[in-house]
């Protein structure tokens, strides 16, 4: 075991006596049996997308991060990644998978509410995680395996859904007991089946830095460690599949930043609300209000509305066109008939707050911002382009693997001149 190897256990065992992490207790991997990649999918590349969430776009520089660094030196580096509103985690993740704004997926929150058949979703909900009724559009691995090509994830919002009818061919059910070098050596392990076997998309979700940086805050020492984790651990795995020898393509990636909250002021809603009138669906910096009985929406909406400057109340078809989060946007009919957004460092909390928060508009908070880097055979080497918008990733994945795609989407394909090699 080398030096970096101890480092990465000993930061991810740290994290986790932190977390009191309560494990889950699913961690066999999933196989659907009876796939093969389609003949002419064979001599295709290999994409591993990385997520590091809560990986905010200085995290970098902040924290000298020196591995990725230097595997942005032999790739692309943007100047940021500007998440989707609401700058949450399941929200984004699925956009990127996507190249759809939340309100055209239908995540549009961790938490949220579909109000007519008057169900829940939440991200530690399994019965309403797995069910490919809250998903819209087709995510990467979805459209690989339409077109005759084996994916794989290594945990991604959404991925334990069978969204279309189909699910990943190698998956996991959400856990946090898998150490990093059992699930390096799984990824290793899927590029090292037969050609016909071995899956081409490969997601590898890290958890980490955004757990710690809600616990201590973005400018924490323990947030600091976290980076360092993240670091070392996407070394091992550039390092492990560098072994494979195969054409492999990395994209690294990250859903919102993070940014301190004010603790000792939280905010709360400003009615008294009747179960019976309103439900609510509360994310911390977004609260989405559904009123049952439209007539009152108005009435309500007076309620709520203030001119304290810590929060803005809007009824749905008057939020600001720049968030893609209005009534016009609402293709799923999951936004509440009043949205309340807290501004920065403001928080919706019964209780006190983390000192670490995301989830507000990236052009008002800049540390929502986050990280892209890419390498691999397929990249320019040494460049460093400027920010973009995380709905471009899709066109980008798509291209890398050599997929069609007919669905229309928000993303363009605005990067591929930008970074891949011609």
């Amino acid at each position: 075991m080398n030096r970096k190897d101890i480092f990465v256990y000993g930061i991810l065992a740290y994290l986790l006596i932190s977390l009191g992490v309560t494990y889950g207790q699913d961690t066999t991997q999933k196989i659907i049996p009876n796939r093969n990649n389609a003949p002419q999918q064979q001599e295709k590349p290999y994409v591993i997308l990385i997520s590091a969430d809560g990986f905010r776009y200085d995290y970098l520089q902040k924290y000298h991060a020196q591995e990725l660094k230097r595997l942005a030196k032999q790739g692309v580096k943007a100047e940021a990644l500007i998440p989707s509103f609401p700058s949450i985690t399941f929200p984004n993740h699925y956009t990127i998978v996507t190249g759809l704004y939340p309100a055209h997926h239908g995540l549009i929150g961790n938490n949220m509410i579909d109000p007519f058949s008057n169900s829940r979703y939440s991200l530690g909900n399994k019965k309403a995680v797995t069910n490919p009724i809250w998903y819209g559009g087709i995510p990467i691995w979805t459209l690989a395996e339409q077109q005759g090509m084996l994916s794989a994830c290594f945990y991604w919002p959404g991925s334990e859904a069978a969204i279309g009818g189909i699910l990943p061919s190698y998956y996991y059910a959400y856990n946090e007991k898998i150490p990093i070098a059992t699930r390096i050596q799984t990824v290793v392990n899927w590029l090292s089946l037969p050609p016909a076997k071995r899956p081409h998309f490969i997601t590898f979700y890290l958890p980490e830095v955004d757990h710690i940086g809600h616990l201590f805050g973005p400018d924490a020492p323990e947030t600091e460690k976290a980076v360092h984790f993240i670091d070392s651990a996407v070394y091992a795995l550039n390092q492990a599949v560098a072994k494979t020898e195969l054409p492999v393509n990395f994209v690294f990636v990250s859903d919102h930043g993070m940014t301190s909250i004010d603790t000792l002021h939280p905010l709360k809603l400003p009615i008294t609300i009747d179960t019976n009138e309103v439900q609510v669906s509360d994310n911390g910096t977004i609260v989405n209000l559904y009123v049952k009985n439209k007539k009152k929406i108005k009435t309500i909406y007076k309620a709520v509305h203030t001119d304290d400057g810590r929060y803005q109340a809007y009824l749905k078809n008057k939020v600001p066109s720049r968030y893609h989060f209005s009534k016009k946007e609402d293709v799923h009919h999951r936004i509440g008939d009043i949205v309340l957004l807290a501004k920065s460092p403001y928080y919706f909390s019964r209780n006190k707050p983390h000192p670490g928060g995301h989830g507000y508009d990236p052009d008002e908070t800049p540390e929502m911002k986050v990280t892209f880097i890419a390498w691999g055979p397929a990249f320019k080497k040494d460049m460093c382009i400027p920010a973009f918008e995380n709905i471009h990733i899709y066109p980008l994945l798509v291209e890398l693997l050599g997929l069609v795609n007919n669905q229309k989407i928000d993303g363009d394909k605005r990067l591929l001149k930008e970074v891949l090699l011609r």
